[in-house]
């Protein structure tokens, strides 16, 4: 086999390829990358804090995400690809590395359903620290190597300023995807004023429509592609 690239080693890499040279001159793993091998790995990330357990239509925003990341990660398998899987909640990580196979889709769809309850189990309030996005898309650049299709699925608002550097050094060399539930009352607002109550304080308030432009042009400056689902069904 002809070899293409040494590169940094990823979480579900065979370490018989491991490159002793590059790696002691690294001081980091390093793994043998050949032309005959097939780069197919999808990475799902799920985003299960605070913010995305809530909606008004049939699922939470939570739900929808996993639907989808399901679907995406079903239809690498059926092709053969190796899929990981990693979901961020409030209080911390939890990840799968890559493998092929149905088996490997029910891990990863044992896991999310295990840290989805964990998260809505979850004690804090509002106030309380969450762990950051930007931790996971860290781990998420060792769970996939360059080349992967990545799948993150989050809120409008799940990406702070502050993860932005980590999302652009996950972006550089591979493509990813921001899946975006809206949820049905972010899409098409009640026309009347609601009433909003904060402790004693309480006042009338009304709702508008998401403005997608902003993210949008986050996203493509960040080279995201961005997707935004606006039914229900996840």
């Amino acid at each position: 086999m002809d070899l293409r690239e040494i590169r940094a080693f990823s979480e579900g890499d065979d370490t018989r390829r491991i490159d002793p040279a590059a790696t002691a001159r690294t001081g980091t793993p390093h793994v043998r990358s050949f032309h005959e091998d097939r780069d197919d790995t999808t990475l799902l990330i799920a985003d299960f804090r605070p913010a995305m357990l809530w909606g008004t239509g049939a699922s939470l925003r939570s739900v929808r995400a996993a639907r989808l990341l399901a679907r995406h990660g079903w239809q690498a398998a059926a092709r053969g690809a190796s899929v990981a899987g990693l979901a961020i909640t409030a209080s911390g990580i939890a990840a799968l590395p890559a493998r092929t196979g149905a088996r490997q889709l029910s891990a990863i769809a044992q896991m999310l359903a295990h840290e989805h309850d964990k998260a809505l189990e979850w004690q804090g309030d509002a106030s309380s620290p969450t762990f950051s996005l930007a931790a996971a898309l860290v781990r998420a650049a060792r769970l996939a190597p360059p080349g992967a299709q990545v799948w993150l699925a989050t809120d409008a608002e799940g990406i702070a300023s502050e993860d932005e550097a980590a999302l652009r050094r996950l972006s550089r060399r591979r493509r990813v995807t921001l899946l975006c539930p809206l949820d049905p009352v972010e899409i098409s607002p009640p026309p009347r004023a609601l009433p909003v109550a904060s402790g004693a304080a309480s006042r009338f308030a009304r709702l508008r429509a998401f403005d997608l432009e902003p993210l949008t042009a986050r996203m493509r400056a960040l080279n995201v592609t961005l997707q935004v689902v606006s039914d229900d069904t996840g």
